[in-house]
């Protein structure tokens, strides 16, 4: 292995790792040697401490996103699933690439990178099929290709299946966690079932604090006459505020917006002024709550891109809301979106416009890698536990069920009980945990 650092954080015994992957995997095979060009994979492993010099089994992270980095954890309980997987396994987190310190692309990245066709075509090396052969290329050439449990959650799910589908030889178990991808991919029907959702959370939220409604109006209005800039230079614009419902599966994301909401104005009386000054805080909160991560919305689209595409994607989320007139920016009450890409962001968000024209044109792509496997899929035999959210408004999960019947030797848990970060808390990798030792699906590795 290639070790940079070895350190502890309190509670966890911590080493630092990175090594050379192709930048494109056509034509290489995982564990081989490639050709160049690389980039760099980085990887963290943790253990508890008091575990380190015993033979344990290897969880693998598969990261939400696309384009997120791992965890950085502070403490076992900072993000609770990690505090319960150590007391079972030695815990490898990568930084998928193009993200934290892996060869990571931003907008700087993206301005080196001339013209459009050559931005589109790296960009499309940074997709699930590149992702999965990463992970796989490390399992073989950095942990003597000792089979591992892969933990998937939201778009690691995506990876999970895909990982499945190319090479399940590598895994002992998945768990997963809101993450079972709609297999055929469509994006299209993805948005037609979540656009709902949207409308239903923001109904919730103003069920939750009706004094929002007229408040968040009135933000609006005021949005409307123009001239408002967020602290970076970018103008806010009454599209721009309704992104800030892409935090609305996650918890405790009404509280979040309503007191962002409490202090919109500068007056502090609470009181909706369409007239009134935008406060510096929350000009400065809605900027923080809307920038993007380098990759998240460049890249969101294509993760529903498997293989030979029938037609472009054309902008899907983008269609989708334009037949749905409650989300117009002039509708009352106003109704906020979630995880969904629009052409607009490219040209207000200042970090996303070096990605336009490279988003455009693979927009209207038709060919991608394959991503799934149905008839592998079918003929599954590695323990697959998946925890579906009943609510889930990211990852609907009516489609989960639908993939799940038809992948063999999967199993779920479906809960209403928490929203589409619940992984973070304690009790549900503990639940999977336990539901797949009591199946003996661990028993090769425990």
């Amino acid at each position: 292995m290639t070790r940079i650092a070895h350190y502890c954080v309190p509670g966890l015994d911590v080493e630092d790792h990175a090594i050379e992957v192709p930048l494109d995997w056509r034509g290489n095979v995982p564990g081989e040697g490639f050709s160049r060009p690389s980039i760099s994979l980085f990887y963290r492993v943790l253990c508890a401490p008091d575990r380190i010099h015993d033979d344990l089994p290897l969880l693998v992270f598969l990261q939400g996103g696309p384009g997120g980095s791992c965890s950085r954890p502070t403490s076992p309980s900072s993000d609770g699933w990690i505090g319960q997987a150590i007391r079972h396994f030695r815990v490898v987190l990568p930084d998928q690439r193009g993200t934290g310190r892996s060869s990571r692309i931003d907008s700087h990245v993206m301005a080196r990178v001339e013209g459009a066709n050559r931005q589109a075509a790296y960009l499309k090396r940074f997709l699930a099929d590149s992702i999965v052969r990463d992970v796989e290329h490390l399992r073989l050439t950095e942990f003597d290709g000792r089979q591992w449990v892969s933990l998937g959650q939201s778009y690691g799910g995506f990876l999970t299946l895909s990982y499945l589908s190319l090479f399940p030889e590598g895994l002992a178990a998945c768990f997963t966690t809101g993450g079972i991808p709609h297999v055929p991919s469509d994006a299209e029907d993805l948005y037609r079932h979540t656009f709902p959702r949207m409308v239903a959370k923001t109904n919730q939220y103003y069920e939750r604090y009706p004094q929002d409604v007229d408040r968040v109006a009135a933000v609006a209005d005021r949005l409307s006459d123009g001239g408002v800039l967020l602290p970076n230079g970018d103008g806010l614009t009454v599209e721009r505020l309704q992104t800030l419902g892409s935090d609305f599966g996650m918890k405790p994301s009404f509280e979040r917006l309503h007191w962002l909401m409490d202090e919109a104005f500068v007056d502090g009386s609470g009181e909706p002024r369409p007239d009134g000054d935008l406060s510096d805080e929350f000009l400065d909160g809605v900027m923080r709550a809307t920038s993007s991560r380098p990759l998240y919305w460049p890249l969101q689209e294509f993760i529903y891109a498997d293989g030979e595409l029938d037609h472009p994607l054309r902008w899907a989320a983008h269609r989708v809301r334009a037949s749905m007139p409650v989300f117009s920016a002039d509708n009352r009450p106003l109704m906020f979106t979630g995880e969904a890409v629009f052409p607009w962001m490219f040209e207000q968000e200042s970090a996303l416009r070096p990605f336009a024209a490279a988003v455009d044109k693979l927009m209207e792509d038709t060919s991608f890698g394959r991503l799934y496997d149905v008839d592998r899929l079918r003929a599954n035999e590695v323990p697959l536990q998946a925890a579906v959210y009943v609510d889930d408004m990211y990852v609907p999960s009516d489609l989960q069920l639908d993939t799940l019947s038809r992948v063999g030797r999967s199993h779920y848990w479906a809960t209403n009980e928490f929203e589409h970060d619940g992984v973070h808390g304690t009790s549900v990798f503990s639940h999977l945990y336990g539901e797949a030792l009591n199946r003996g699906d661990l028993a090769a590795i425990v």
